[in-house]
């Protein structure tokens, strides 16, 4: 059991760290067609209207929002399943695992709020974006560290892993609390319908995928049209699918097996390419003051560092967790920077906050500064920081 959750681990670390140089990828080609004569085929692009018709029932919305919508909603799907399988069974599974990324996590998400909401104090507006620089891109962070090749111990990787997962957790509950419209009660009554089929498929012991999807989408176009952002329909439905199946197999490491490709090479690009355009022209460095792009940045790059980091020190120093053994503190230093790579979720949580092409402007600009700033920092830490002298020990 322990070496098949190990190898899941690598396997997942090296598709995370690929998705990541795509991530990249994609997000320049966005700044190169915004900031190209094929600006407008781009904008025309994602403005085009896209429906969905069944009798009496439609879903009509631009491109971008059935990115943002509907493929992000798969990518929670993911995340759904990824985090049952670590509470279950992976690295957070007890809290001897869990303590040292949880801490890192909580102090991840609420330092950089309270960065952004000091900057932001005086521009009520702004306000609601407060959790746009609590957010971590595992893809991109994972992808920084793979630059850097067997200096950086496995346990480290794992870590931000695992904090990433925690900071995953901590996403979902902010956008199902804070970011969510006016609500229709009927939908809500048939998503709750949705759910509790999906319960009842899992009691049973049902191990079908396609029912869990059958019931998933028709939950996801309940939320959708309840005013809850659709995106927690994929997480409610991957917490319904079972982690053990007939024979030994689980059908929930095959459905994320199947999946991770999909949303790493596919959806993430996608979503990152109809989001990360930012046109620089008529941009001044100046326009990075402005206090919604500063308090993002300040938030991803400062808020990140002494949140993750500061907390896992005092965690350490007052004996709650342990550090990992062989990872030096010049190292956590580092993988707390990379935790400011905001980016896909930055973004997404700042499409949410901000309905004007103005303010996403600003918000994009924020979290593309704020993210390479945190990411080039991380990167020139753990390049010349060493490992723990003694790499067996885990002092507290």
């Amino acid at each position: 059991m322990l070496s098949s959750v190990r190898n899941a681990i690598d396997e997942f670390l090296a598709r995370e760290t690929s998705a990541g140089f795509m991530l990249f990828a994609a997000a320049l080609l966005a700044l190169a067609a915004v900031n190209s004569p094929l600006a407008p085929h781009y904008d025309g692009l994602l403005q085009t209207a896209v429906e969905l018709r069944v009798g009496a029932f439609e879903i009509a919305k631009p491109l971008q929002l059935w990115i943002n919508d509907g493929l992000m909603a798969v990518f929670f799907f993911l995340v759904g399943l990824e985090v049952k399988r670590e509470i279950v069974q992976g690295e957070l599974s007890s809290m001897e695992k869990a303590g040292l990324p949880i801490v890192a996590a909580i102090g991840g998400m609420a330092v950089p709020a309270l960065v952004f909401v000091a900057v932001n104090r005086d521009v009520a507006a702004n306000l609601a974006g407060w959790a746009i620089p609590a957010a971590t891109d595992i893809a991109f962070a994972l992808g920084v560290l793979a630059l850097l090749g067997k200096r950086i111990p496995a346990a480290l990787k794992i870590l931000l892993l695992a904090i990433a997962i925690i900071d995953d957790i901590g996403a979902i509950a902010i956008i199902a609390v804070f970011y969510t419209a006016d609500v229709s009660v009927f939908a809500l009554g048939l998503a709750a319908i949705a759910i509790a089929v999906l319960v009842a498929l899992n009691r049973f012991g049902v191990t079908r995928i396609a029912a869990y999807v059958l019931v998933g989408v028709f939950l996801w176009a309940c939320v959708l049209k309840s005013g809850v952002h659709a995106t927690l329909a994929g997480v409610v439905t991957a917490l319904a699918v079972p982690l053990t199946g007939a024979q030994g197999k689980s059908p929930l490491e095959q459905l994320e097996h199947g999946l991770h490709p999909w949303v790493a090479f596919a959806v993430l690009p996608l979503f990152a390419f109809a989001n990360a355009g930012v046109s620089f022209d008529g941009l001044r460095a100046d326009d990075l003051l402005g206090p919604l792009p500063l308090g993002i940045a300040l938030g991803l790059l400062v808020g990140k560092q002494v949140g993750v980091f500061g907390f896992m020190l005092l965690a350490i120093r007052f004996g709650m967790v342990r550090k990992p053994g062989g990872v030096s503190w010049g190292q956590l230093w580092g993988l707390a920077c990379l935790t400011g790579i905001g980016f896909t979720m930055s973004l997404f949580i700042g499409s949410l906050a901000f309905d004007s092409a103005a303010a996403m402007e600003q918000v994009k600009i924020g979290v593309l500064a704020g993210s390479l700033a945190g990411g080039l920092l991380g990167f020139l830490i753990l390049r010349t920081s060493k490992p723990a002298s003694d790499p067996s020990a885990s002092p507290r």
